[in-house]
This record gives structure tokens, sequence and C-alpha cells, in this order.
């Protein structure tokens, strides 16, 4: 059975070359995926035509959708939602909405993205606002989800739980990990510290079986590979990931303008340049790009702005996967079922 995505082609900072890129590898790597690419079909044409390997067959899988507007990175949300119903964006997800895609990547305005998302496609029950979380690099080489990163600044007790049970479901089903462990993100692992709904939601998990909660976790331990899901509020989110992804970019500069001082560190790194790249490899954000919009009716996924075309396949090979799981679905069941339990205890 084929699995349709629709790509907001006109979103990412680099242009529709880059989703077009991205898509053609994609549907290298899943012979049942289709892609809708929506966007001024001009410009994606051009982006066709300059691929050094056209895949006829490939081809074959993607559909170009005219748009005669692109929602501006700087846009208000409330803007958007009123005015940009022809957007690239909005078109990509009408077709979720309407049920002719299951899965829409886009790497444009984040703010309107989710105001679209939850205007067209809608929430499942008992989510308000959906949470925003992606994967990060930890020891051994794992990865952890960190989840609100910015769609909800502000959380009480209640939406933490949310995020957590919703954090732990998707690395279950989509990850395969057996029993995903679960930590909230504190100032401190004591019971006493952090603020008032942090100190609630550590109570309601710590009374809620079928979910392997850890207690509390502090910044560093983010990274150690002991935790799978780490829940916060939107604005502490949202400045770990943005750090996160500065100190990794600054390591990899300071590694090889290091290696680059002199001759004898030249040579040095000329035969280190094999263990180089694979660790350039490994904390490279691109490699994780791909945000989940969890908790939607449909499967949305949102890239990074900057991301290249390696970027947008790994963002379409996240979609696709939930797609594959039919993540919506179990979010929606397992989240009644939670939330019972909750209630009655």
């Amino acid at each position: 059975m084929p699995v349709k995505i629709a790509l907001d082609a006109m979103g990412g900072d680099l242009g529709p070359r880059a989703t077009v890129l991205g898509s053609i590898r994609a549907l290298n790597a899943f012979s049942q995926l289709e892609i809708q690419l929506f966007g001024q079909r001009q410009e994606l044409e051009t982006a066709l035509q300059a691929l050094p390997n056209r895949s006829s067959a490939n081809l074959a899988r993607l559909s170009l959708i005219h748009s005669s507007s692109v929602v501006a990175e700087g846009a208000k949300p409330s803007s958007v939602l009123r005015g940009s119903s022809d957007s690239s964006m909005a078109m990509a997800l009408r077709q979720v909405a309407d049920g002719r895609a299951q899965a829409c990547v886009s790497a444009g305005n984040t703010g309107a993205l989710m105001a679209l998302s939850r205007s067209l496609i809608g929430t499942v029950s008992g989510i308000s606002r959906p949470a925003i979380s992606t994967a990060i690099p930890t020891r051994g080489g794992g990865r952890c989800y960190l989840l609100d990163l910015g769609a909800n600044v502000e959380a009480d007790a209640a939406r933490l739980v949310d995020f957590a049970l919703m954090g732990e479901i998707m690395a279950r089903r989509v990850d395969a990990l057996k029993s995903p462990r679960v930590a909230l993100l504190n100032v401190g692992v004591e019971g006493s510290k952090g603020t008032a709904s942090v100190r609630e939601a550590n109570v309601l998990l710590s009374r809620l079986s079928g979910i392997n909660y850890r207690g509390f976790v502090e910044g560093n331990g983010i990274f150690t590979g002991e935790v799978d899901v780490v829940v916060c509020d939107g604005f502490v989110g949202n400045a770990v990931l943005k750090a996160s992804e500065g100190l990794a970019m600054m390591l990899i500069d300071r590694v090889q303008s290091t290696f680059e001082a002199h001759w004898g560190s030249r040579i040095v790194g000329a035969l280190a340049r094999p263990a180089l790249r694979r660790l350039k490899n490994q904390l490279d954000p691109v490699r994780y790009n791909g945000a989940s919009l969890l908790g939607l009716k449909g499967i949305v996924v949102k890239s990074h702005g900057s991301a290249d075309a390696t970027g947008f396949f790994h963002a379409i090979s996240r979609a696709f996967r939930e797609v594959d799981q039919a993540l919506p679905q179990y979010l929606a069941q397992e989240l009644d079922e939670r939330r019972s339990v909750i209630t009655l205890s």
C-alpha cells in the first residue's frame, strides 16, 4: 500500500532545490513512498531539471501541485490563518486533513505550521495544543526524545503528563523501544526542587502504572543515554535544543581548526580524518532533522529551516516511519486509556 506524503517545497532557507533533492533520495530509499510537492511550479520544474540523475521510475511517484503563495518566515500565525489558504504550506496540510496524504513535511514558519495544523487537521481528544519533539544524540550512539520544543511556552502539570505519555508512545511505537525510560527535566533530582507544575507532574507520573518513569533528570543527563524521553515546557526545551545545536557545531569547528593549526597537527589530522568524519556525522544536527508535532489527528513533521537535501531526507523518513506505525491512532487510543487510570487513581 503506498504511503503518500505532502511536502511544502517552498518553506526552507535553501529553496526548492533542497526539498526536491531530498524527495528524490527518499523515493530511492522507500519503494512504497509517493510524494506530492507543493510550491510554485516553475521553480519546482527548474529544480527537477537540474537533477544530475533522474530516474523515470522515481519521477512517476513524484507529483507537482502549484501554489500561488508562500507563507513568509516572519508572518504572524493569526494573519496566516486569515489569508493563506492558497499557500504551499496550507495546501500540503489540507491534503492530510482531507485524507489525500498520510503526512505533511514542512520547513516553513513554525508558528504558522502549528496554527494551520491545529485549524485544518485538529488535535486528538484532550490535547489543546500539540507538542514539538525531536531526537538528539546521546552517549553510546543512542538518541533521546526531547519535548516540548517551543509550541507550549508554559505548561501545567497535566500538560507535562500528556507530553510524557506522547513521547513514551512515540518512542515505543516508532523506534520499537520495549519500555522507554521517561524523565522530567529539572534543576535537581530532589523531589522538592523545580516549579510547582514540574513537582506536581512528578507526583502524577509516579502514580501511573505502565510507564517506565525515572523521575527527574538534570540538563547534563539528557545526553548520557540513561533515559529515552525527556519532558519540559516549550521555553526550556527550545533553549536546550538551540544550545545543543550550537555546541555541536562549535565542537566540530574547534576540532577541525585544532588539526589545521600547524604542520604537525595537520599530519595527525590526516591520519585521524576517518575518525573525525564519523564524529562529525554523529554530532551533525542534520542527522536528527525532523521534529514531530505530537497530538494532532494527522502526522506533521517540521524540518529545520536551514536543512539541506540530506536534512529533508531525514524529515521525510521520520514522517514515513510514523505513517507506518499509525502513530496518531495509537496516541489517541493510549492517551484516553492512561487518562482514565489517572482520573480513577
